[in-house]
């Protein structure tokens, strides 16, 4: 498995990293509050056909499901920018399960084919 570049701590001033851990931290946190306490948390945005069609995938399988929204493709996207920054995943939706992040939409329909999408006892 291949590792994402990341640029080295060393090459990243003091100064940067307390920006960037600040960088919409609320919200951040918030995620990762719900990642660690809920089973599975799509987290997305407003007009996003792909949030959607996760969204209803789940519901369809039976599966419960977290969901936090940020915006739209006109709002907040400083604070899904720090999402992205904090997950390392470039698009909407972000879907966790058993604290893990899968992927988006079409990550999901992978897992659904192989079998993978339980519904909770």
């Amino acid at each position: 498995m291949a590792e994402r570049p990341t640029l080295a701590p060393e090459k990243v001033s003091d100064a940067v990293k307390s920006q960037i851990a600040g960088f919409h931290r609320a919200i951040v946190d918030e995620v990762a509050a719900a990642v660690s306490r809920d089973r599975v948390v799509v987290v997305g945005m407003a007009q996003n056909p792909f949030v959607k069609k996760a969204r209803s995938l789940l519901d369809q399988e039976g599966v419960k499901h977290t969901y936090l929204e940020y915006g739209s493709y006109l709002s907040k996207w400083k604070e899904r920018l720090a999402l992205k920054l904090w997950a390392g995943f470039p698009t909407f939706p972000m879907v966790f399960i058993d604290g893990v992040l899968e992927g988006g939409y079409a990550d999901l329909v992978k897992l659904r084919d192989q079998g993978r999408l339980k519904p909770q006892p």
